[in-house]
């Protein structure tokens, strides 16, 4: 009888909660944003960012999402259920969300390994990215990928190699070019790659062919444990692209970043050639799951981040301070996302390993099934696409 009559009382909040909705709460409010650094650009991004409800509750649920599954996977991996390499995006979700919130589905997006946040922004669900992480049948790439190798329509990965992916960001605003689809390609690396000398490379070849590529630089303020001011000369990577125009944005605000990426790929589909886009931002956890995070950095900085910037509570602070939700509601939506999370970790636990015999599959696609040479000359393997 207890439980029935919590069921009761919850459901009469939600009714509560949603009555109010078309009631009390203010659809659509504008807000001001940090004014972007420019180079080489006569104006900027717009100062001020106009946000409606629903989207303001969408980018909450998927930046608090990715929070989420972060956080499981810190746990999943000190439990040794995940292994090897496993670089977490916490506190860096406001570039994910406000990059996805203002290209298209038919856009393509590229980025390095700390990818997890771009494959859930980008439509794979928590389920299938955790499965990956376990090294699951059910995982996005079957198992074999892991942590920085995963894929989706319109996304490529998930690379690897430090600065690899810039390239082939350009490559890909190639094709887009070539085919003439009025489509962009997101290009993401960190300020650890950002003095690799194939991205000087990638650049000029986008300038020269006015490529329709978005370079972005999401500086979270160290490469590995090692702080741009000891790893770089020149700081302002927004500049880097020398001809290439440039913007310095803030990496916390959704906002922020939404507007500057409209604006940049507004400046792409134009015919304007590339644009190269630093987002300031910051990460909580080391730089993979085998650094502690405060060898180099005190544990005082990174909560003074948390407190003041944090990009999950400054949108949510918003929303509250302009009557756009109620606080209930956000606390419903928490307990919708921690299930959501422990309901996808039991999953990415329970499912099967992929069997051996499927070992080789996919080394090419759609094509016939063919022998693979295993460990020695007379063990041979299947490979089916």
């Amino acid at each position: 009888m207890l439980n029935g009559m919590a069921t009761i009382f919850r459901n009469y909040k939600q009714a509560v909660v949603s009555s109010r909705a078309f009631a009390d709460f203010t659809p659509k409010a504008s807000f001001e944003i940090k004014k972007c650094d420019v180079h080489r650009l006569e104006e900027g991004p717009p100062g001020q960012a106009e946000l409606t409800r629903e989207q303001g509750l969408h980018y909450y649920r998927t930046m608090q999402t990715i929070r989420r599954m972060e956080l499981k996977a810190d746990q999943l991996y000190k439990q040794k259920i995940i292994r090897g390499f496993c670089h977490l995006y916490d506190g860096q979700e406001a570039c994910a969300m406000g990059i996805e919130a203002a290209i298209n589905p038919t856009d393509h997006v590229i980025t390095a390994y700390r990818a997890h946040g771009y494959t859930y922004t980008r439509g794979v669900p928590v389920k299938q990215i955790l499965a990956e992480l376990t090294g699951r049948k059910g995982g996005i790439a079957k198992g074999k990928g892991g942590s920085m190798h995963m894929y989706a329509p319109n996304f490529y990965g998930g690379n690897g190699i430090v600065g690899a992916q810039v390239p082939l960001g350009a490559g890909i605003a190639l094709a887009c070019k070539y085919l003439g689809n009025n489509q962009v390609c997101v290009t993401l690396y960190g300020d650890g790659a950002a003095n690799q000398g194939q991205i000087f490379e990638a650049y000029n070849m986008a300038a020269l062919w006015k490529l329709p590529c978005i370079f972005i630089c999401e500086n979270n303020k160290y490469g590995m444990g090692t702080s741009v001011e000891r790893s770089s000369a020149s700081t302002d990577y927004y500049r880097r692209g020398d001809y290439i125009p440039g913007l310095r944005v803030d990496g916390m605000d959704v906002l922020s970043v939404r507007e500057a990426t409209k604006f940049a790929a507004d400046h792409c589909r134009a015919g304007k050639g590339p644009i190269l886009m630093e987002l300031e931002t910051y990460r909580y956890h080391g730089h993979s799951m085998s650094d502690p995070g405060v060898s180099y950095r005190t544990r005082e900085e990174i909560q003074e981040v948390r407190s003041k910037s944090d990009p999950i509570s400054m949108l949510k602070d918003r929303m509250l301070s302009n009557k756009m939700a109620a606080m209930e509601e956000f606390k419903e939506m928490d307990s919708e996302i921690r299930k959501e999370i422990e309901e996808a970790a039991l999953f990415a636990t329970s499912d099967p390993e992929p069997p051996l015999d499927a070992l080789c599959d996919h080394i090419f696609h759609n094509d016939l099934p063919l022998e693979v040479r295993g460990t020695t000359p007379w063990s041979k393997l299947k490979s089916s696409s």
